[in-house]
């Protein structure tokens, strides 16, 4: 039975609006740290399990929700034609946040050719999504919340290892297309610095240091498992979905640099890395390896140019082994 209002838990609490995926992951670290966590989901089925690990769930819209008083905000719920819902909801009780966080898209940069997507790149979002999603980011940004823009969200249960071994699994293979991905707990691991140290900047890309072909990713991932990879499959002739298609009509490489200086590259042990998906190293791989940031690759660096934009991150790096 889902509570009609959340129990207020004081100090030290994690509030997410669309307790998914990302915040789940984020709420996990938090417990070490002794923070508790609540937030909201669309039915008692999505309930159950954060339940079920001592979090407080309720039902949104529809119950009556007063967010803790001094609690951090995380919001990750779809914005509509008229932004943030939660944003129309609840900006007069955003006072009594102590940290507001939105995930944002990094769809709100819309196609650059292949090139670079920095945190000042003007915003051109194309679609649909990423146009509510822009407009969404203006409501919090007013608010002085921080806004981190994702890339798609890779992880367990959620990885090309998975999709490899699905039935009707292809590859769409468009030529010179990139993608830049993240894996949920490097974007956890993120949040949870980004409230640690109350950076001044706002505005941050949480993704991996090099973008990748898809289709690759998916030969890499059928190789791990030692299986055929899937048939590929042009494009043109993919008969793709209309939302697919406007996926592929943008491409874009992402770049995380910023984040590495605001976040990383003082926090203790120097630990820098957003994952790598280099050819010896594709994203999909990570679902083997223990979940730990790694120092960037040197030429994934110099492609994003951080030690240009951002010297800690090159200052950080010449001082690891």
């Amino acid at each position: 039975m889902l509570p009609s209002q959340l129990p207020a838990f004081g100090p030290g609490q994690l509030f997410a609006f669309g307790f998914g995926y990302v915040a789940t992951e984020l709420a996990r670290i938090l417990r070490a740290d002794g923070v508790t966590a609540a937030g909201t989901v669309r039915s008692a089925a999505s309930a159950e399990p954060l339940l079920a690990q001592g979090w407080n769930a309720a039902l949104w819209p529809g119950d009556n929700i007063v967010p803790p008083n001094g609690a951090a905000w995380l919001i990750s719920v779809p914005p509509d034609e008229a932004g943030c819902p939660v944003f129309r909801a609840f900006e007069a009780h955003a006072a009594s946040a102590s940290w507001i966080g939105y995930l944002s898209t990094t769809g709100v940069y819309g196609d650059l050719g292949g090139g670079w997507a920095f945190e000042e790149t003007p915003l051109n979002p194309q679609s649909r999504e990423a146009i509510n999603r822009a407009r969404a980011e203006e409501q919090w940004l007013s608010l002085g919340a921080h806004v981190f823009r994702l890339p798609g969200i890779y992880g367990p249960g959620r990885s090309q290892l998975d999709r490899v071994r699905e039935p009707n699994a292809r590859r769409i293979v468009k030529p010179g297309q990139v993608f830049s991905r993240a894996h949920v707990s490097d974007i956890a691991s993120a949040l949870h610095l980004a409230l640690r140290r109350r950076s001044s900047e706002h505005i941050f890309n949480i993704c991996d240091d090099e973008p990748a072909p898809a289709d690759e990713v998916l030969v890499h991932a059928a190789g791990l498992l030692s299986i055929a990879p899937p048939p590929a499959v042009t494009f043109e002739d993919a008969n793709l979905s209309p939302a697919a298609q406007r996926f592929y009509a943008e491409c874009k490489r992402v770049s995380n640099a910023k984040a590495k200086a605001a976040l990383y590259a003082e926090a203790a042990g120097l630990k820098l890395g957003l994952r790598a998906s280099r050819p010896t190293a594709k994203a999909c791989w990570i679902a083997f390896r223990p979940r730990a940031l790694r120092r960037p690759d040197r030429r994934s660096q110099e492609r994003s140019r951080p030690c240009a934009r951002y010297p800690a991150v090159a200052t950080a790096c010449d001082r690891r082994p």
